[in-house]
């Protein structure tokens, strides 16, 4: 039976109220200073913290891994399971820092990766600081030899995970992954780069279900959260974004085959000055892939350029997609007491296309409004209604 998204977070708390009390009561320590880590920032610490890893996933007991203050040098790491340790919980009130050269951590998919690991907590008031505007500016000057850049957090195919806390700066891309996993809970957490920082996403989830996302702020470059194919069950509650383009469900329809996005619960959201702010986009080519039920309730808008969107013919610059159509099916998306302002005049904007039409579309206690006076709404092959106050006019 899948659960619906109303349930969600009280199941999701409950599975790590169980996580706690059910641990064995013996927790052997691990403090990455005893494993050789300076705090200075000037030596390398990278081979500390994984023998700090090391030991604490061979332990069969509950571990504990502390990164107290200071400043830790530490390059590309993967932490991988399967562990003898049912619980791991790694404690940072320290920065961790990258190394100068950006190219160190460029030519890695991810800093720090977590993959194949299972009940695993990363928590306290500690920093990851990627060092990522040497990258940006490099990637700013078009030089073909400037690396992709590195993930600053990536788990995949992971189970219970939880992170709290944190703060992830200037990451050379996405700062938080969450790729492949189940029962993933993340609070509190502080993510920040420039708002001209290329493809700086705050938090992707793809191939993952049973995520929740709560009480956190994001200042980036690009998506605040953005949601990819063969996401189930996501609760999103009490974010702020801004800058940034907003929280968005796609670029769907990249692939031909592609596992659908549903049960998705965004509530309680401010946006400022943002791009876009509850998004839907998927590319203007076939796919099998599908967005439903989908919830976007009490959301506020400051100065955003496109408060409500779905794009469905998403095309840019024209290439490997010209005069197709997206195969993405969108049904059941609903929008509940959105209010605020749009720094353009069509604050609703649904560009759905006449193949796959967008249906079961909903929106309810709207009040949008562009400086001060009445904005737009545009509609093409959308089908649903509008329910109480809607402005500006709705176009269903």
């Amino acid at each position: 039976m899948k659960l619906s998204g109303c349930n969600l977070p009280g199941i999701i708390v409950m599975a790590f109220v169980m996580l706690n009390s059910s641990s064995t009561s013996a927790i052997t320590n691990f403090n990455v200073l005893n494993f050789g880590a300076i705090p200075t920032g000037g030596t390398d610490s990278t081979d500390s913290f994984l023998k700090a890893w090391n030991a604490a996933c061979g332990t069969a007991d509950s571990t504990f891994i502390y990164v107290p203050k200071g400043r830790y040098l530490v390059g590309p790491l993967a932490f991988k399971g399967q562990c003898k340790s049912s619980q791991i919980i790694i404690r940072i009130d320290g920065t961790i820092v990258a190394p100068l050269d950006y190219g160190v951590l460029g030519k890695s998919n991810n800093w720090f990766s977590f993959e194949d690991v299972s009940g695993v907590s990363i928590i306290g008031r500690g920093t990851f600081d990627a060092k990522g505007p040497s990258l940006w500016a490099c990637k700013a000057s078009n030089s073909n030899s400037c690396p992709s850049g590195a993930t600053t957090l990536s788990f995949t195919n992971s189970n219970n995970i939880r992170i709290n806390g944190l703060k992830s700066l200037n990451s050379q891309m996405f700062h938080i992954v969450i790729n492949g996993c189940q029962n993933v809970h993340l609070k509190g957490v502080k993510i920040i780069a420039a708002g001209n920082s290329p493809n700086t996403d705050g938090i992707h989830v793809q191939l993952s279900r049973n995520v929740e996302i709560l009480s956190t702020s994001i200042k980036t470059g690009d998506d605040c959260i953005s949601i990819g194919p063969g996401t189930e069950n996501l609760w999103i509650e009490q974010i702020t974004c801004g800058p940034g383009h907003g929280i968005s469900i796609g670029s769907l329809a990249k692939d031909l085959k592609e596992e659908g996005v549903q049960n998705v619960t965004v509530k309680k959201t401010v946006f400022s000055n943002t791009q876009n702010g509850l998004r839907i986009k998927s590319w203007a080519r076939p796919s099998n892939g599908y967005v439903q039920g989908v919830r976007f309730i009490d959301s506020v808008m400051k100065n955003v350029q496109n408060p409500i969107m779905i794009d469905q013919n998403y095309c840019p610059n024209n290439e490997n997609c010209p005069g197709q159509v997206s195969g993405i099916k969108i049904n059941d998306i609903v929008y509940e007491d959105i209010r605020g302002t749009s720094s353009t005049p069509i604050a609703i904007k649904f560009d759905c296309n006449d193949k796959n039409l967008c249906t079961g579309i909903k929106l309810q206690n709207v009040n949008l409004t562009y400086l001060n006076k009445a904005a737009q709404s545009f509609c093409s092959n959308v089908v649903g209604k509008a329910i109480n106050l809607v402005r500006p006019n709705s176009c269903l």
